[in-house]
């Protein structure tokens, strides 16, 4: 039987095989879909994560390869004059930058360009952003873009050009440019090279001036071929309009700079301000620098001194007390007033007037153009503390002016619960309190302007797109050159307030313009135009010693001019002064300086003369009793520095006295002079014992090494004159001795080396 018929004979057998074959077949189907099933399902799980959950990094990825992106920095605002007059402004640079995947040899195309771009060679100091491993080192770290050197001279730009290197290019972009260098450097400030403002305007107002920044995508191919590009345009910054009048701040600088070539002062400050609107017209500090030069500026040259830095004011603070006076009607300005032979005493101390000054019963304009020390304390012991606080507050003591410039301090005031039981007297005259100069010119400029305080600005506009001007209140302006004015703002800023009445502020205003004519300002008297003020000078605060610093002082003279119809209030502020002959005094070192910024700025506004003109005069002797006297030191330096724990934490003075300290804590010998200073006869000036911020050391800690053939100037301080003698002839010098009594002072230096031979001068009193 062949097998056909095997199976035909037996169906059955056929069938049953068949049906159980079946759930075998039915398992490797549904494995099969299975197999599938998982299979599919990985292939979209995985284009989900590579395609949905992943899809932003691949198209990162992408635009990475295809495309380069630039940033396109935003044209920085610009900062005006109050004439429209550019003081910082922007244009374009070169800037280099490389793409290090195109370089064949780094290395050789690295040092060609160092040797074009690198600035820091002999003539200048180093500049680590441009040398050759810095470039090296931002050309290895990077496969697409590496910055070379930005905002490159023109000059510079045209050497790397003539290079030719492959994978170099150019990108323009804008550069920070000051028209005038030096003029306002500090109100102004400087831009880094990363358009970020430091320091003055340009860090205050960074966010306005800076703008919004704007990108610029090139598409490339696998051969790094650019194919095309689009941009998104950069949105420039606000243009700001500052109070500042670029002559008269011509003026304020070059007579600074001519004080400090005269008296060898550490540093200078000069504060212009309009009476009648509180704008700050001038602002000069020296030592200055160049913000076009912005990489060889140190912290130091930054520093605003009129806002950041506070002295003891001394005998300028008498102002607030005679003013707080008299509008309390407890004096008029011819009332009496007895100096009881130049000494009071009351809780224990005994404050004396100068000792050539015995004074009985005087006038009270008397009083203050002798500076009387007594009368001072005399007028605040009868309005008590709680009033003359009132009044020292509402002249803007104590509390921050709010002026648009960086780092500005409130200053050190405390509270009457907190000042000791001489303390009203010391403050009356000028001690155990400490002041900037921008809050001095203030004062004295709500003295001339009928007795209200206006609040100090430097930004009065601001310039849109349109190029329309608006003011900080919205309303629309027109530039105008500065005119003066004769009276107050119909509608007053915002923090103006009136401080005494208009009478009492006619009053002291005479009674300052007495102080120019027969007191201790003569040098402070204008050609064809009146003035008013008063001098001052403080010892300075030795932070190493916790005491009055027997030869650093600051000379201080603050005025109003002309007097009857005054449009300007000017402050000078001289830390340190010492040399060139030139007594240290306030009415020696800072008046001349007031005279010639007042008189300069008076004649450029067109201001009419309002006393006849007169032939230049030479400088004449004042007798003794038109100069100022010294004052003892009656102030509570511990109870002054401790305010300093009053202060918010965002006050620069605190950072800056704890660094002072921290400067102070190793133990290093002080600097010395080198030069022997002439000696002269000086006018016995108001002399304040004053707490000046140590911002700076004020006693600069480096180690001088004694130059051959010198000899060391002894420390002669609190030896009676026999003793003082046998000293200077045992170190060979010669003595000038100026005074009774124990030595008070001397110059040179203890310390200072100078040649055998030299003379050196002592001031004696007993």
């Amino acid at each position: 039987m062949n097998h056909l018929d095997l199976n035909q004979s037996n169906p059955r057998s056929f069938r049953t095989r068949a049906r159980a074959a079946m759930p075998l077949l039915r398992m490797r189907y549904w494995l099969v879909c299975l197999g599938f099933l998982v299979w599919g399902s990985l292939i979209v799980s995985k284009l989900m994560w590579l395609q949905v959950l992943r899809h932003k990094e691949f198209v990162e990825k992408a635009q990475k390869q295809q495309q380069h992106t630039f940033e396109v920095a935003p044209r920085r605002g610009v900062l005006y004059d109050r004439n429209l007059r550019e003081l910082a402004m922007t244009v374009q640079a070169d800037s280099v930058f490389a793409v290090p995947s195109e370089i064949d040899d780094k290395k050789a195309t690295v040092h060609a360009l160092a040797q074009v771009v690198h600035v820091g060679n002999d003539s200048s100091p180093v500049d680590a952003w441009t040398s050759e491993d810095q470039i090296l080192s931002r050309v290895s770290a990077s496969r697409n873009f590496a910055w070379v050197a930005r905002r490159l001279s023109p000059e510079v730009a045209a050497k790397v050009k003539v290079l030719n290197l492959k994978g170099v290019y150019f990108q323009k972009e804008f550069q920070r440019f000051y028209p005038d260098n030096e003029i306002a450097a500090q109100v102004l400030g400087y831009v880094g090279v990363d358009d970020n403002g430091l320091g003055g305007m340009e860090q205050k107002f960074d966010g306005r001036l800076h703008g919004e920044p704007g990108r610029m995508y090139a598409a490339m191919d696998a051969r790094r071929h650019v194919m095309g590009s689009t941009e998104r345009e950069p949105e420039p910054g606000e243009n700001l309009v500052l109070s500042i009048d670029e002559n008269i701040q011509f003026i304020a600088e070059k007579a600074l700079d001519a004080a400090m070539l005269r008296t060898r002062a550490a540093n200078g400050t000069a504060v212009v301000q309009d009476v009648h609107t509180g704008q700050i017209l001038a602002l000069a500090i020296r030592p200055t620098f160049n913000p076009n030069d912005f990489r060889h500026t140190t912290p130091q040259l930054l520093r605003d001194h009129a806002v950041s830095d506070v002295y003891e004011p001394g005998s300028t603070f008498k102002l607030v007390t005679y003013a707080s006076a008299i509008d309390q009607h407890i004096v008029t300005p011819d009332d009496k007033i007895d100096c009881q032979g130049g000494a009071i005493t009351f809780n224990g101390r005994t404050i004396h007037d100068d000792k050539s000054d015995h004074y009985g019963v005087i006038t009270v304009h008397e009083a203050l153009e002798h500076s009387s020390d007594v009368a001072a304390v005399k007028l605040a012991l009868r309005m008590g503390p709680d009033h003359f606080y009132e009044y020292i507050r509402n002249f803007g003591f104590g509390s921050r002016s709010g002026l648009e410039l960086p780092g500005e301090t409130r200053g050190l005031l405390r509270p009457p619960p907190r000042w000791g039981s001489t303390s009203i007297g010391s403050i009356a005259i000028g001690q155990e309190v400490a002041v900037t100069p921008v809050q001095l010119v203030a004062m004295v400029s709500t003295i001339a302007n009928g007795g209200v305080y206006l609040p100090p600005h430097v930004v009065i506009a601001s310039q849109g797109k349109d190029g329309r001007v608006t003011g900080q209140q919205g309303n629309q302006l027109t530039a105008q050159p500065f005119h003066a004015g004769e009276e107050l703002p119909a509608t007053l800023p915002p923090g103006a307030h009136r401080v005494i009445s208009t009478l009492s502020a006619a009053e002291m205003r005479k009674m300052m313009e007495g102080v120019v004519l027969y007191g201790t300002g003569k040098q402070a008297q204008l050609n064809g135009y009146s003035s008013g003020g008063k001098t001052g000078t403080a010892q300075k605060i030795d932070p190493v010693t916790r005491t009055y610093s027997k030869t650093m002082h600051v000379a201080s003279f603050t005025g109003i001019a002309p007097i009857n119809s005054p449009v300007i209030a000017v402050a000078v502020v001289l830390d340190d002064p010492k040399g060139g002959g030139v007594s240290y005094y306030g009415g020696a070192a800072s008046a001349p300086v007031f005279a010639q910024i007042a008189q300069g700025t008076l004649e450029y506004l067109g201001v009419p003369h309002d006393i006849d003109l007169h032939a230049p005069r030479a400088a004449k002797n004042e007798s003794p009793k038109d100069e100022e006297h010294e004052q003892e030191h009656t102030g509570d330096v511990s109870a002054l520095m401790a305010a300093l724990n009053d202060l918010p934490q965002d006050d620069p003075l605190r950072e800056a006295v704890a660094n002072a300290r921290a400067a102070s804590a190793e133990p290093k010998p002080a600097k010395v002079a080198t030069k022997s200073e002439t000696a002269e006869t000086m006018p016995a000036e108001e002399h304040t014992a004053t707490a000046s911020q140590p911002v700076e050391p004020v006693v600069e800690m480096v180690s001088v090494a004694l130059p051959a053939n010198m000899v060391k100037v002894p420390s002669l301080i609190g030896m009676p004159v026999r003793q003082v003698v046998m000293e200077a002839a045992a170190a060979g010098l010669n003595l000038q001795v100026q005074g009774r009594g124990l030595v008070r002072s001397q110059e040179p230096a203890a310390g200072s080396p100078v040649k055998p031979g030299s003379q050196i001068v002592v001031h004696c009193a007993r």
